[in-house]
């Protein structure tokens, strides 16, 4: 009979039992005022894990900046691990603590990412418009297209975007 596989890639109660070991030897370095230890290598490749997993999913799938978006979220994984409090709820779950966290570096990518894309389009009309298409003796027109239409629907969208959170934030107020 073939050995049936688990679902589950992570042992949730391990994890917390590591991350509340790592805790403790962080406290310990602290009360003796050394440097902190280093994140073991389960802890480190859980949290890889979950990052690689979590970009596998739709709404992340189809980006080039996916090793970006990745190392984001372990980053942001790290930089937070001590805040985790297995003793604040009645079912600790590490998971979903470190899932939120890398879900959100995410969106953080995707929206620098963005607005750096805007940047870049936004020049290169600009530059156009302007009729500086010549960089160190040579036409750069060549490179760009000039009557691309996405570049003007992603510059307004984008725009508007902008405006619509900016009333948002005003209506807040």
């Amino acid at each position: 009979m073939a050995k049936r596989v688990s679902k589950n890639y992570i042992n949730g109660a391990d994890l917390i039992d590591a991350i509340t070991e790592y805790k403790a030897s962080c406290d310990a370095a602290r009360a003796e005022g050394v440097e902190l230890p280093r994140v073991t290598d389960y802890i480190g490749e859980c949290i890889q894990s979950m990052a690689y997993r979590l970009a596998t999913k739709p709404n992340f799938s189809n980006y080039s900046f996916k090793e970006d978006m990745i190392m984001d979220g372990i980053e942001n994984c790290l930089r937070y691990i001590e805040n985790f409090d297995p003793t604040k709820y009645a079912v600790p779950n590490a998971f979903a603590y470190f899932t939120q966290i890398i879900f959100y570096a995410f969106l953080r990518r995707i929206a620098k990412e963005k607005k750096h894309l805007y940047t870049r389009l936004k020049s290169s009309q600009l530059m156009v418009a302007m009729g500086q298409t010549h960089a160190g003796g040579e036409d750069i027109s060549l490179y760009l297209n000039i009557d691309a239409s996405y570049i003007d629907t992603y510059i307004q969208e984008y725009e508007d975007k902008m405006e619509r959170d900016k009333q948002k934030g005003r209506a807040k107020k």
